[in-house]
């Protein structure tokens, strides 16, 4: 029997780098254990925030064993393993396992914008290569790929899929794979613009920015809405998150204005945890400009900046 998907608030863990581009894995450990203090329900290892696309698979398999050993056992890893090629993504995938991974998240192949029925052809072949559950990726905008509710059903039937985290702005997209699951498929919130509404709608959990950043407010939110049933007590603290989420994405809905989510997370993290250093290039550190902002919005939401850290 694969294990179970986990329910909660999950992390997408950085990857540190030296400033030459090289991995600063003497940083990863003390990250991940900032996470497991601050109460995430799971970790997921090269996500979106590990910067896969900027490593080569033999890094990707570094950083990889690296998060896992780390994470000892603690909290279940769910193991970022995507890659366009379907050949290497096996690979990882089985690496992950080999290494102890809980589960598998998987972006769809990228670039090259290949049919529904290529991506769907492509999880199945992961599929019958490994033991832990898939988690698939749902992520349009950066992989153009858009599988609709009865593509991502038809896999979740097949037994391709145990999950989807779906990166979509539109809530309804998580509530039709509950729906027509009965809750049976584990759908996370992907984006934190519909984590409210999508874990309000049943959710099993949540995977995004703010999980990623301040893994302790988030899991308050979770819990508020989905333990305690208390929708008073989740709005209040939804007011004091979404300035950060509004702050985190306002390129990414501008398409190019504003701060970048990942520099804003980057600078989050180096502001309120240990060191985890600046992006790969081409993503810059956030601006100065936008560093005020930030650390006043953590500070509002109860963390203490680390000393270096100017307001």
């Amino acid at each position: 029997m694969p294990k179970p998907l986990f329910r909660g608030v999950c992390a997408s863990s950085v990857t540190p780098f030296h400033s030459d581009g090289t991995l600063h894995l003497e940083r990863l450990k003390p990250h991940i254990d900032w996470l497991i203090e601050e109460n995430v329900n799971a970790i997921s290892p090269l996500g979106s925030s590990g910067e896969f696309p900027a490593m080569e698979c033999e890094d990707r398999k570094r950083a990889l064993s690296a998060s896992i050993e780390a994470i000892d056992g603690r909290v279940p890893v769910v193991a970022g393993t995507h890659d366009y090629s379907t050949r290497r993504t096996i690979q990882l995938s089985q690496f992950a396992e080999s290494e102890g991974a809980d589960a598998l998240l998987i972006v769809p192949p990228y670039y090259m914008a290949p049919t529904p029925a290529q991506v769907m052809d492509h999880y199945r072949r992961i599929a019958e290569k490994v033991s832990i559950p898939i988690v698939l990726y749902h992520n349009i905008p950066l992989t153009t790929v858009d599988l609709t509710t009865d593509h991502l059903l038809e896999l979740f039937n097949e037994g391709v899929i145990g999950g989807v985290k779906m990166s979509n702005p539109e809530p309804d997209r998580q509530c039709q794979l509950l729906q027509a699951t009965d809750s049976k498929l584990f759908v996370y919130a992907g984006i934190d613009t519909a984590a409210f509404e999508g874990l309000c709608h049943g959710a099993h959990g949540w995977i995004s920015g703010i999980p990623s950043t301040v893994p302790g407010a988030a899991r308050k939110l979770y819990e508020a809405i989905s333990v305690k049933k208390d929708l008073v007590e989740a709005r209040k603290l939804w007011q004091k998150l979404a300035p950060l989420m509004r702050m985190q994405f306002q390129a990414y809905h501008s398409k190019g204005e504003g701060a970048h989510w990942f520099s804003t997370m980057k600078a989050a993290l180096n502001m309120i945890g240990p060191p985890v250093g600046d992006p790969e290039l081409p993503i810059k550190p956030l601006p100065e400009e936008h560093c005020k902002t930030l650390a006043l919005l953590l500070q509002d939401l109860g963390y203490t900046l680390n000393e270096k850290v100017m307001v």
